[in-house]
């Protein structure tokens, strides 16, 4: 294969990693808001859930489908949305990956507010890995 055919595969396959892994974050963040409305309000109604994520109700309608077809969420006619134990144990996990991200951003000296905002994305694509790292460094530091 000559060298710019094979740049242009790799390129694309850069592209296509990067879209599944930004299709991966949006489903974790909105397992996570269900997991956040149902501990505060026992269900989660889509309206809430498009209010919280600030997008339209069908948008909404539409990732909450993408939840159901993976087996991470339910559904009840007349009422809200619920996580499956299975959506649950994802919605816990990234939870948890969010707090350590915080924790090593503020141990770094970023302000909260903004460790809050910037681990918002981070959180996504930290390594198994890197995330073992993150809180062997935040046990060694106490």
């Amino acid at each position: 294969m000559p060298q710019s055919d094979q740049t242009e595969t790799d390129a694309a396959d850069r592209f296509n990693q990067a879209r599944a892994a930004q299709s991966v974050a949006l489903l974790e963040d909105y397992a996570e808001m269900i997991g956040d409305l149902m501990e505060e309000m026992g269900e989660a109604r889509i309206t809430d859930i498009a209010r919280r994520m600030g997008v339209t109700h069908p948008t909404a309608t539409k990732a909450v489908a993408r939840l159901k077809r993976e087996g991470l969420a339910i559904s009840r006619p007349y009422r809200g949305v619920f996580l499956t134990e299975a959506g649950l144990a994802l919605a816990d996990r990234v939870r948890a990956r969010h707090r350590v991200v915080v924790a090593v951003l503020e141990a770094l000296g970023v302000p909260a507010e903004t460790a809050e905002l910037d681990a918002e994305g981070m959180e996504h694509h930290v390594s198994e890995v890197t995330l073992a790292a993150f809180e062997r460094f935040l046990i060694a530091r106490g």
